[in-house]
C-alpha cells in the first residue's frame, strides 16, 4: 500500500479505544494472466481469506451487491457487535471481488457505494467510518449530525 494509506490507517487505528483494536491482514492476490483465469485467482484468494479468519468471527463481506448503510446504522451495528463479544472480520476483495465461498460464509454483505472504489481508498474509508461510528456511540464530538 502507498505510504498515505498506511499513514491514514495508522492514524485512525491510534484513535480507536483499546476494546476496538483493528488488525489488518493482507492476503496476496491470486495469479492472473493469460494462463490463469480470474475465477481461479478469486478462488485462491477466497481460500486464503477463509483460512485467515476465525471460525466464529462475524463476517462482513464488502460486496457491490450488498446493502448500503448510513453511518448511524454502522454505529448501531458496531454497538451490537461489541455487545455480542464476537470478533468481526471485514473482507475487502481483490480486483475481481470475493469468492462465492467468502460470500456464502458472510453474515452480512455491505456495499460502500455504487461507485467503483480503489482498494487503498476503501481501507481509509473503512477506518474512518469505524472511527466515526465509535465516536457516535461514545458521544464524541468527531461526528456531527
Amino acid at each position: 500500500m502507498p505510504d498515505w494509506v498506511s499513514t491514514g490507517c495508522l492514524e485512525y487505528s491510534k484513535r480507536m479505544p483499546p476494546e476496538l483494536r483493528i488488525k489488518t491482514i493482507e492476503i496476496a492476490l491470486g495469479a492472473r494472466g493469460k494462463s490463469q483465469s480470474s475465477s481461479k485467482a478469486i478462488e485462491t484468494e477466497g481460500k486464503a481469506i477463509l483460512k485467515a479468519i476465525g471460525e466464529k468471527d462475524f463476517l462482513v463481506a464488502l460486496d457491490v451487491l450488498g446493502k448500503t448503510m448510513s453511518t448511524t446504522k454502522l454505529a448501531s451495528n458496531l454497538a451490537s457487535w461489541q455487545m455480542d463479544g464476537q470478533d468481526v472480520s471485514l473482507l475487502i476483495g481483490g480486483p475481481d471481488g470475493l469468492s462465492a465461498d467468502c460470500l456464502e460464509r458472510a453474515n452480512m454483505r455491505w456495499s460502500l457505494s455504487d461507485l467503483t472504489l480503489p482498494h487503498p481508498l476503501v481501507r481509509i474509508l473503512l477506518m474512518e467510518q469505524l472511527y466515526r461510528a465509535w465516536s457516535i456511540n461514545a458521544n464524541h464530538p468527531y461526528h456531527r449530525n
